[in-house]
């Protein structure tokens, strides 16, 4: 067991999705997985196992935001031995041509946070996505002609309250805004392994266009195939 999950050693594949949301994580399991079995319900941060076409495969909730993502990708890796880490979330679009439903493959991962900086005395670090995963589900959405956009998004640390903090990053091509994929880069990168996100445009920040509630737990079924996809393809 880590201080987080409560997990047996064993218990966790080597490959695991990481939505943010435990009601996601339950959804993933029961919908996706074959033979899921639950190993964690430690502060409500549910996580399972099961397998998808015969390839073993977990799914843990992170919580939202770059503290409590750290946390568990820290112990999943750490304590666990999770090699291939894949981010299944929304974000919020600040490109007018990227709508609702849109499906992002993230490439870089750009941050107002101060985590990295405080590492890197700082200094800037540019995290970005492992190349042959995000190759795998670049492939992947082709072949079954699902509409992808690759590029940059946004980690930001602040949900609320800041109006045309967007502009400057919208400026520069980033494609929207999330809360924890600059975290996930960089443990990857700081520990040798491989991390993805795969997001779904859940609200439009320049319309105010929203995806309702429970659709964000029930309607991402496109982005959770991809990522499912995209682990068989890039097995090792």
């Amino acid at each position: 067991m880590s201080i987080h999950i409560e997990a047996q050693k064993g218990a966790i594949a080597d490959v695991a999705l990481l939505p943010g949301d435990p009601l996601r994580a339950k959804y993933i399991a029961e919908k996706h997985f074959e033979g899921a079995v639950r190993y964690n319900e430690r502060r409500a941060a549910y996580g399972y196992t099961g397998s998808y076409q015969g390839r073993r495969v977990s799914v843990q909730a992170t919580g939202m935001g770059v503290p409590s993502l750290s946390i568990y990708v820290h112990e999943l890796i750490a304590v666990y031995g999770v090699t291939t880490l894949i981010r299944v979330g929304t974000c919020g679009s600040i490109q007018t041509d990227l709508e609702i439903g849109d499906i992002v493959i993230t490439m870089a991962a750009c941050t107002d946070s101060a985590i990295n900086r405080r590492t890197f005395n700082g200094l800037d670090f540019a995290p970005t996505a492992d190349f042959h995963l995000l190759k795998a589900a670049y492939d992947a959405a082709v072949d079954r002609k699902i509409p992808v956009r690759v590029g940059s998004i946004l980690t930001c640390d602040v949900f609320y309250d800041r109006p045309d903090f967007w502009k400057i990053w919208a400026e520069h091509g980033v494609l929207g805004v999330e809360m924890e994929s600059a975290a996930l880069y960089t443990l990857a990168a700081r520990h040798r392994v491989r991390a993805l996100t795969i997001l779904t445009v859940s609200d439009e920040i320049q319309t105010h266009k929203a995806m309702p509630g429970d659709e964000r737990e029930r309607s991402l079924d496109r982005m959770i195939n991809l990522a499912l996809e995209t682990v068989k393809r890039a097995a090792v």
